[in-house]
């Protein structure tokens, strides 16, 4: 009994204790959130209404006298010190030697996270930097989900376990990723059964499957928040440029001393050639993996302090996983840890964690690609099959990890960050997390004002909300919608990019001349991107195709072959709006399409194509239709796209709508890859090539070829084995009959083909 009574008095006074804590914890947090909102208000915004131009944002570098910081770098950490600066009433310019979040910053597994890794690292190597590192993280974390709203959101991510004694440990190590949370706990994290697993990631391995259990996180789009940091501090005064480069350090010596100082840098204009001098009282350096570079010009004998590592992303069809649930698989063969997200209505996978030279234009390799799809393999049903061909993007990007002299490999590298000042004052800000650039660059201003004597005022940046998301709502696709006649799809991707600018894109927005919508025409019929995007993206500062539709837009991320298709498109809308010439305008396209071809998996796509698929064609007939390929692919790519196939028909005055062209070309696309590969043509385009055996002959031809067995698809879609296509010279009208077998069951299409078609003669 006096057991029981002392239990109870325990329980009491510990759960009063621990409520008092929490109470106590919430209304600093409180407080603290009412000082940010009164900050945000004091703060003047002198450009709320439009942005400078690049052109003023030059002007301002060259003719202001002294600036009181200068940021080389405009990743996340370079924007977010602008924006610290700026915002402490510091008089700040910015640089970069290429496009904002060009580099690693634009490259990344899109989580906002504290890394449920390094947790588990801290816990089981009791390192307290790594405990601190990942609470800080998470406390940034819901700070960046409450300042940017329309960019991130949590995400519900499943960790399946398939052994009974992993299922308790694991469920540990994600309530303790909870409680260090504590009050920025997303939602808290819950185990589920076999049955409601398999329910929520139909997808999922069953075999062995014991339960799972789901954590939550935050996603984002990278790019897109990286340059809504870079357009605040615009707007709060900040001169920033991209495509200026440092071509070396400005010093200055005491005459009394004889001591040297950095005091600005000289710069050069990429895109004219011109080169000034920007005077700062103190320069920091946010230039991520090429930090050493930066540190060098200060000082040649400086050792490195970073040690840069590669890690490769893929992205493959949306189908592959759910819409709102991720995939985390905590031990793959090697030990690394990958990601299966949805992101932008497709799913990307990754990342791996290797060592790698420092460069400007990272290529993903073969090797790791290969490594992701097995790993996800592992995870999915034996009925979902992951293919080489699925990958419609690879990039890889460069962590600048700090270098730790004990470590034997980067995977066991703290990603924690460190803040430098050298002999002659420069700043440097190296490795860390996307998820904490605001801590970071908080620290860093706090170095630099105390090395340089810099009078400013405390760090308003927490609470600070960044581009597009004051007044930002769920709901305001809607207006869109009903304002202005977009569809809604591009209606919810302008809100959940722009935040409360979608309404200054959709003004821009030219009018399509169907009765819906009424405005937005898309630059791709599969993506909601609109021309009038590449219009606001000059404003934003894009200055080239490959700023577009890989920064501005995320098409390149998204699906190669539909950026390549949009890419003539956005040149043209570019060069009108910026005046470029006929070679300017190809100088563009080659660029953008090796930027495609090189860094965004391109090439390593094609070289994989498989070349295995059953043809059951005898020689001559191989033959003819290699012919026939290779009058759709003029350029020799190995490949045909609805751009190639729209060419040729255009050739022999047969026209098809966009749609049912990319309706079509989805049929033959066995794959799904947006794009028929020789094999592809050779296989499967006898069985339902309506369009591809248009030609100049009145005849008709009837071509029969089994389907191979090899050819699964998830939609269960099986070729029909007859197809006739003919053509009248005369009317020039094109007209086919598809013609199944006498059994019905033999034919599995489910795309409800009719007895016979007629392709329209003009566009739909």
């Amino acid at each position: 009994m006096a057991f029981r009574k002392a239990l109870r008095r325990t329980a009491i006074v510990g759960g009063g204790t621990v409520a008092a804590a929490f109470g106590v914890s919430q209304l600093m947090e409180y407080r603290r959130a009412q000082a940010h909102v009164s900050a945000e208000v004091e703060l003047k915004v002198p450009y709320a209404d439009e942005l400078p131009t690049r052109a003023a944002q030059l002007a301002a570098l060259r003719d202001t006298e002294e600036f009181d910081v200068l940021v080389v770098g405009g990743g996340a950490t370079g924007a977010g010190c602008a924006l610290d600066a700026v915002t402490r009433n510091l008089k700040t310019a910015l640089v970069e030697r290429s496009d904002f979040s060009s580099g690693t910053s634009s490259r990344s597994t899109k989580l906002i996270h504290g890394g449920v890794r390094y947790l588990q690292k801290a816990i089981m190597k009791l390192d307290y930097e790594q405990y601190m590192m990942v609470k800080e993280a998470l406390h940034e974390r819901a700070n960046l989900l409450e300042i940017a709203p329309h960019l991130s959101a949590p995400l519900p991510i499943m960790l399946p376990v398939y052994k009974w004694w992993q299922l308790p440990y694991y469920w540990a190590g994600i309530k303790m990723y909870d409680l260090v949370a504590g009050i920025h706990c997303l939602k808290s994290s819950y185990v589920l059964s076999k049955s409601k697993a398999l329910e929520l990631f139909p997808m999922l391995k069953k075999d062995k499957l014991v339960g799972a259990i789901v954590y939550y996180d935050g996603q984002h789009n990278d790019a897109r928040m990286n340059l809504a940091i870079a357009l605040s501090a615009a707007r709060y005064g900040a001169a920033v440029a991209n495509y200026t480069e440092v071509v070396h350090l400005l010093k200055s010596k005491d005459p009394q001393t004889g001591r040297e100082a950095v005091c600005g840098a000289r710069c050069r204009d990429v895109i004219t050639g011109r080169e000034f001098d920007v005077k700062a009282k103190c320069v920091i350096n946010a230039t991520g993996p090429f930090t050493d570079s930066l540190r060098k010009m200060d000082n040649q004998e400086t050792p490195n302090i970073c040690q840069p590592s590669a890690g490769v992303h893929i992205v493959i069809p949306g189908y592959y996983s759910p819409d709102n649930m991720g995939l985390l698989d905590p031990a793959t063969s090697d030990g690394r840890v990958i990601f299966f997200l949805p992101w932008e209505k497709m799913t990307i996978a990754g990342t791996t964690d290797s060592p790698t030279k420092v460069t400007a234009h990272p290529i993903p390799g073969e090797d790791d690609i290969n490594f992701i799809l097995t790993e996800v393999r592992n995870y999915l049903s034996p009925d979902v099959e992951v293919r080489r061909g699925d990958v419609l993007a690879a990039w890889s990007g460069i962590r600048p990890l700090v270098t730790d002299p004990n470590s034997k490999d980067t995977q066991s590298i703290c990603r924690n960050h460190i803040v430098s000042i050298s002999d002659s004052g420069l700043v440097t800000i190296a490795g860390g997390k996307w998820t904490t650039y605001r801590s970071m660059a908080e620290e860093t201003l706090d170095a630099a004002i105390k090395a340089h004597g810099l009078t400013a005022e405390p760090c308003k940046t927490v609470g600070l909300m960044l581009e597009g998301g004051k007044g930002w709502a769920p709901t305001l696709y809607i207006r869109l919608v009903q304002d202005y006649g977009l569809e809604q799809e591009v209606a919810q991707h302008l809100a959940s990019t722009y935040g409360a600018k979608a309404f200054d894109v959709a003004k821009m927005a030219q009018v399509t001349g169907q009765r819906w919508p009424i405005v937005g025409k898309r630059l791709v019929s599969e993506f909601p991107y609109i021309e009038a995007e590449v219009l606001y993206a000059i404003k934003e500062y894009a200055c080239t195709a490959i700023d577009v539709i890989a920064r501005r837009t995320r098409l390149g991320f998204l699906n190669v072959q539909a950026a390549d298709e949009a890419l003539p498109c956005i040149v043209q809308i570019m060069a009108k709006e910026l005046g470029w010439s006929q070679e300017k305008k190809t100088e563009e396209l080659d660029a953008a399409k090796k930027f495609l071809y090189h860094e965004m998996g391109y090439r390593s796509r094609s070289e994989q194509l498989t070349k295995t698929s059953e043809i059951n064609l005898d020689y001559q007939e191989v033959v003819r239709y290699k012919k026939r390929f290779h009058k759709f692919d003029k350029e020799s790519k190995g490949f045909i796209t609805t751009v190639d196939v729209q060419r040729v028909l255009e050739s022999i005055n047969v026209h098809i709508g966009e749609n049912a062209l990319h309706e079509i070309l989805n049929e033959v696309d066995l794959n799904k890859n947006g794009q028929v590969e020789i094999d592809e043509f050779l296989q499967d385009l006898p069985q339902t090539g309506r369009v591809w055996s248009a030609s100049k002959t009145r005849q008709s031809e009837t071509v029969k070829v089994r389907p191979s067995p090899r050819v699964t698809r998830q939609t269960s879609l099986a070729p029909c084995r007859t197809l006739t296509l003919c053509q009248s010279r005369q009317t020039k009208k094109a007209s086919g009959s598809l013609s199944h077998p006498v059994k019905q069951n033999a034919c599995h299409c489910d795309r409800g083909h009719p007895g016979s078609f007629r392709l329209p003669e003009k566009p739909t």
